[in-house]
């Protein structure tokens, strides 16, 4: 199987990106306010082979759930934050293991590089906030992105247009990891 070489990115106690093995991961669809129904539906998710998991993060109520639901659970759990910077500030607060944050969502430069200060406070800059768009950006980019927000956009769909045209050209399946 064809597989880009990607960052290698610490997820919790899981490692994924470089020659690491893919991991299993999937998101809940119980409303992440309800801990006791996401915890249950975590469980089982982790019995079927699951190795990380997301939350979705729509209000600052399941903002604090992901404290409660990260004790009972037994896998790496991210926080899906959309649109509500203050909602990212609040999960790497109570310990969020990953952050994945769609820039697409949160246009004002000055709110991501809260998030970003937020995360390097507690030297998890890495771990916290590896991606945009579901693709993993390093550091560098994420200063980039700072400083110019249209163009790690534009970086991020010519990206996007490459790995299309080599997915064609080589006739391979391309997994993004």
């Amino acid at each position: 199987m064809y597989r880009d070489h990607t960052k290698v990115i610490r997820i919790g106690d899981r490692v994924i990106g470089g020659g690491n093995p893919i991991l299993i991961q999937s998101m809940t669809n119980t409303k992440t306010e309800d801990v006791e129904a996401t915890v249950a539906q975590i469980l089982r998710l982790e019995e079927a082979g699951c190795e990380i998991i997301r939350c979705t993060v729509p209000t600052m109520e399941a903002a604090l759930a992901l404290k409660e639901i990260k004790k009972q659970i037994h896998i790496p759990l991210v926080a899906d934050i959309h649109f509500d910077y203050k909602l990212a500030l609040k999960v790497i607060d109570e310990g969020i293991d990953k952050i994945r944050l769609n820039p697409g969502n949160i246009t004002d430069q000055s709110k991501v590089k809260l998030i970003c200060d937020k995360c390097k406070e507690k030297q998890e800059i890495h771990e916290k906030f590896p991606d945009f768009n579901v693709r993993n950006y390093g550091y560098s980019q994420l200063s980039k992105f700072i400083e110019n927000m249209n163009d790690i956009v534009i970086e991020s769909k010519k990206n996007a247009k490459i790995a299309k045209y080599k997915t064609k050209s080589t006739g391979r399946k391309k997994t993004n990891v």
